[in-house]
This record gives C-alpha cells, structure tokens and sequence, in this order.
C-alpha cells in the first residue's frame, strides 16, 4: 500500500476561511501548556514573569492583532446566538471578576486571554466551515502524537509524584491526559464514520494505529480522572454519532469488554486505580476531599461574585500546599461565585442542548455526537480537575472550540435545509414557466 493510499484525497479541498480558523486556536493551547520549564505555582501567583510567561502573553497578543488587522475592530452586525451570548457572558464575567482578585497581576493576564480565547472562537464560529474544524482536529491529533514520540524519547526531569508518570516536556500527566483523552476521542469519531468516509483525512489503517498508541500513552500517564472521562466520552459518542445502531453497539461492545477485564486483566485495573497509594489517600482523592472543604469555606466569604479570578490558585497553597480548585465547578463557585458558576453551566448546559439537536439531523450527527463525546469527557474529568472552569489550557481553549464548531454545524444545517427546499421547488418551476 502507498503513502498516497493511506491519506487519501477523494475530492477537490471544500472553501474554508483559511489556515487562521485552525492554526490559532492551536497556538493558544501549546502556548498555555507546553513548557520547557518548570515552575512552583506561588511563583505563577506572585505575578512574576520569565521568557516562557512572556512568549504566551505575545503568542495570545499576535492572535488577536491578527484578527483585528484581518477583519478590523467593527462590532458585529449579526444577531448573535444563545449558546455565542453565553460564552461571551462566562468570558467577560470571568474577565470582569479580576478586578476584585487577591492576585491582580496574575488575574489580568488571564482576563486578557480568556478575552482573545472567546474572540477566537466567536471569529471561528462566524466565518469558519466544518471543513475549517476537520483539519484543525487531525492537526491536533498529530500534534498529540508528535508529543507523545517527543515523551517516549527524551524524558524530562520529573517531580517525586510524577516520576513512574507518562509526560512530555515539563507538561503535567494530568494536563497530558486531558490532551491524549481528546485526540482519542477525536480518532475514533472519525474511525467510526463507515457511511461517510468522505470525512476522513487519512487511511482507517492510520486512525486504527494512531488510537492504539493514544491509547496506551493515556494509560502510561496514569491520570484516572482522564481515563474515566475518556470512557465515558467514548459511550456518549458512540451512542449519539451513529443513531439507534450505535446504541446497539455500546451496550454489545461494552458487555463484551468489561467481561473481558473483569477476566483478564482485573489486576493491572486495580495496579491502576489504585496507582501504589494508600488506602487513607484514595479515599481522600489525594487530598482532594481536604481542599474542597477549604474551597467552599473560601466560598461562604464571598458567595456571590467569588473571590477573584485566579484566586484559588494561590487561597490553598499555605493551608494544603495545593493550587486551584481541583473540580471545575468548585473553582467557578471559589472564583466567580454563585453569579459566574450560574453563568459557567448556563454555557454547559446551552452547548449540550444544541449538540443534541444537531444530532438530531442525520447529516451532522457524527460531528455533533463527536462533540457530545467530549463534552462528556471534559464533564467528567472536571470532578477532579479544574482546567475547565480556568483560562489558558487546554480545557478551557476546547471548550470554545466546541462551541464555534457547534455554529458551524447549525449553519450548515440551514445551508442543506435551503438546498433541500430548493430542489423540492425545482420542479414546480418547470411545470409554471410564466413565473420565472
């Protein structure tokens, strides 16, 4: 079989805005995360500021100078969408709460990103075509991939906790596993598309390798809570992605593999749940439990407009040594009380209930039931990670990523409904002449 076999090219490239609907987007999450040092997080609260701090703030800066220069600073002229008000409503809440944080540096920074992040993805949205999403989703599966050949060849010094952890560069197994969960989702959305292989970028050959090397890295990285949300994604877009039958195939698959590792491998899931701790920490959650005891007693002081953007990242580390909130809805109530952790699942539950009529519509389905999947993922993963409810990482930047992708399947919904309803009146037109 040829290299020109494996990525097969079936028809001429769709119209799509351009490589900045894609590569932005992209820089915005390797800026936020991939790291070639190591930093405590009271040096990141302190507000001070080294070369790789300053590169993200210039990466974030140059992508929204482009825009401004590409499409000016005009406001917009459309009637904007719900689910575009509510990301816009989370974002600029978010933003405004910095001006009342404990860390002000530290949480006008990330205003500042969170603000370009949103202005990414509402120009993506507006201007971009499912086509635009498509390429920016394999681009980052190579790019997961490339991190993970990057990691098995050259380790990186490693913390005491991390040390029998899967990484790359100085980029957290948990961040790593948010990574390695989305691009497993994202391989096996488009594996699965047997009735649109048109989809497809690259061979099923390809997606089947790429997924069982995706596969293995998130177990190496021993991160649970990514594991389980990549499962749980993993339901969800099987059984939306592919309809009834799809249903189907969850419930047999499912029976079948969980049978099998009851049977076979009962031990090593043990080995990794476990993952060597004691009995005394995995009932905690490693601490976790402690620490949000700590955060709703940081929450009761301020219970309506939070505490601060950026807040929790440094309100804990006296009392238990730990930054952030570890659960993004506790992290949204710390940082932007009951107002912005309203406003945070108002987007949540908005985002899922479009996804869920655009699945609906047997033509966008396998793309909306993609997007359920991780949705899902970053759903349940959020009980033990804040990277969701936060600015500046991979979670965050995805999480709008899935809403500029959700316009761009409403509005080709509408383009079919129009092409639909044309060629319905097509023939009425040639039967009455005298009205044309």
């Amino acid at each position: 079989m040829t290299v020109k076999g494996l990525f097969p090219r079936r028809r001429p490239p769709a119209p799509t805005a351009g490589w900045w609907a894609y590569a932005l987007p992209l820089a915005l999450m390797l800026a936020s995360d991939y790291k070639l040092r190591s930093r405590e997080v009271d040096q990141s609260v302190g507000g001070s500021a080294d070369l790789t701090v300053l590169l993200e703030i210039g990466i974030y800066g140059a992508a929204a100078l482009y825009l401004a220069y590409r499409f000016g600073l005009r406001l917009p002229t459309r009637r904007t969408t719900g689910l575009l008000f509510a990301a816009w409503a989370w974002a600029g809440y978010a933003a405004l709460s910095s001006l009342w944080s404990p860390y002000k540096s530290l949480g006008v920074v990330r205003a500042g990103e969170l603000l370009i992040t949103v202005l990414v993805a509402h120009m993506v949205a507006t201007r971009a075509r499912p086509e635009d999403l498509r390429r920016l989703a394999h681009a980052f599966i190579a790019i997961v991939l490339a991190s993970v050949a990057i990691g098995a060849a050259h380790p990186f010094p490693r913390t005491s906790h991390t040390e029998s952890r899967f990484n790359w560069l100085y980029v957290h197994p948990v961040i790593a596993g948010v990574y390695l969960g989305i691009a497993v989702l994202l391989t096996v959305g488009y594996l699965i598309r047997w009735t649109t292989p048109r989809d497809r970028l690259w061979h099923p050959i390809v997606y089947v390798g790429v997924l069982g090397l995706l596969s293995a890295a998130l177990i190496a990285t021993q991160t649970r809570g990514a594991a389980l949300g990549c499962a749980i994604g993993l339901v969800v877009l099987l059984s939306t992605a592919r309809g009834p039958r799809g249903r189907i195939d969850v419930l047999v698959l499912g029976a079948a593999v969980s049978a099998l590792g009851a049977l076979a491998f009962s031990d090593k899931i043990l080995a990794f749940v476990s993952r060597g701790e004691t009995a005394e920490k995995l009932a905690s959650l490693n601490s976790r439990t402690d620490l949000w005891a700590l955060a709703m007693k940081a929450y009761a002081e301020s219970p309506i407009f939070g505490r601060g953007l950026g807040a929790s990242r440094g309100l804990f580390l006296e009392d238990i040594g730990l930054g952030g909130g570890h659960n993004a809805f506790i992290n949204a109530l710390v940082d932007n009380g009951a107002v912005g952790a309203g406003i945070f699942a108002a987007l949540l539950l908005t985002l899922a209930f479009v996804l869920l009529l655009l699945a609906r519509d047997r033509a966008l389905r396998q793309d909306a039931g993609m997007l359920l999947g991780i949705l899902a993922f970053f759903l349940a993963d959020g009980m033990t990670t804040e990277g969701l409810a936060t600015q500046a990482n991979v979670s965050a930047v995805w999480l709008f990523i899935l809403v500029a992708w959700a316009e761009t399947l409403r509005r080709r919904g509408r383009e079919l409904q129009a092409l639909s309803a044309g060629s319905a009146a097509a023939p009425q037109v040639e039967r009455h002449p005298q009205h044309a």
